[in-house]
Parts: structure tokens; C-alpha cells; sequence
């Protein structure tokens, strides 16, 4: 679906400057577009770099292991079908780590990492289990305490404020993940009262 929006708004967009005769200032806009794309990218890779490799460093150092122990009541409570010392927790505790760092791309391979174990542990591989669509929802609300990318982006387009956004990205994020849990929880217990 997402590619057909693209093309319709790509084609859309073509059909326009052909019509109005504005072909050349089309194809400036795409040349300069691609141009500031590949920049933004390039002064992105600096501070995704550096979280990525300080949490390489915190897997190897064993921080992941001490992180799920702490996160183990926690756990318990959101995850309550999970063995306590699975393996799965870890990979679900470095997730959280890259969201709360506030880098998406980079939290997206420990995501899917982390499905593939909750998928070992699921009974039935034709729907996702209780675990799968809990951790699911915390992953897409995504809790950030600090908005790394965005952070990034602000400073490649020259913001005065860079951090200014900081406090209401926390907040937002916050209220998105209680959010997210309790229904995730009430729909659980009423999937579990109508068909358990």
C-alpha cells in the first residue's frame, strides 16, 4: 500500500509540472532534494554510529545481562508467559535500550531479533502470542529519553534550539507507551475472559 502512495503522489506530482509547464523547477527540486538527502544522511551517521557502538560495548561487557535483571519485575509484569532467565528478555531489553536512545533504525534489527525468540517460544505459529503483540506495542510506542536522530536532524538543519524538543518528546513518548500497555493488558484479559 505504502509503495502505491508513493507512486501516486510521485506520478501526481509529475502530471502537475507538466501541466503547469514547470518541468525545469521539477527537475531542480529532485537533483537538490537527492543532494540534501545524501548530507543529512552522512551527518546522521556520526551519533548513530556512537550509540550503536556504545551498546556493542554494553553487550559485550555483559551490561544486557544486569540490565534484564533489573528489568526482571518489570518483565514479569509485562511479559508474564516468559521464563524468567530466557534469552529473549536480553534481546528485548536491548530494544528498549536503542528506543529510549531514540534510534528507530537501529532498534528495528534488535526488534526483529527479539520476535524471532518470542516466535521460538510461542505455541502456536500461526498467530503471535501474548508476549509477541505486547512487546510489539512497546516497541511501536517507542518510550525516548533522548531523541538521538532527531537531535541529529536538528543540528544538520542549523537549529537554535536543539534540544529544545527533549521534554516534550519524553512526555509524549511516555504517554504513549502507558497508553499502548493498558489497553494491550485489557485487551489480553478480555481475549482471555470471551475465548480462555
Amino acid at each position: 500500500m505504502l509503495n502505491f502512495i508513493w507512486a501516486t503522489m510521485v506520478i501526481t506530482g509529475f502530471v502537475v509540472a507538466v501541466i503547469n509547464g514547470r518541468m525545469t523547477e521539477l527537475s531542480t527540486a529532485i537533483l537538490e532534494s537527492g543532494e540534501e538527502s545524501v548530507m543529512t544522511v552522512l551527518k546522521l551517521i556520526g551519533p548513530m554510529s556512537l550509540w550503536l557502538g556504545i551498546m556493542k560495548l554494553a553487550e559485550e561487557a555483559g551490561l544486557v545481562n544486569i540490565l534484564a535483571r533489573l528489568f526482571k519485575p518489570l518483565a514479569k509484569f509485562l511479559f508474564p508467559k516468559i521464563p524468567a532467565d530466557h534469552p529473549v528478555l536480553g534481546a528485548i531489553m536491548m530494544n528498549f535500550s536503542a528506543n529510549l536512545l531514540g534510534l528507530g533504525n537501529s532498534a528495528t534489527p534488535l526488534g526483529i531479533k527479539a520476535m524471532h525468540q518470542l516466535q521460538e517460544l510461542n505455541q502456536n505459529s500461526r498467530t503471535a502470542s501474548d508476549a509477541m503483540c505486547t512487546f510489539l506495542v512497546i516497541n511501536t510506542s517507542s518510550l525516548t529519553l533522548i531523541p538521538t536522530t532527531i537531535l541529529a536532524l536538528r543540528v544538520s538543519a542549523n537549529s537554535n534550539e536543539v534540544t529544545a524538543i527533549i521534554g516534550t518528546t519524553l512526555f509524549a513518548t511516555c504517554c504513549s507507551t502507558i497508553a499502548g500497555i493498558l489497553v494491550n493488558k485489557v485487551l489480553l484479559k478480555f481475549e482471555l475472559n470471551n475465548y480462555g
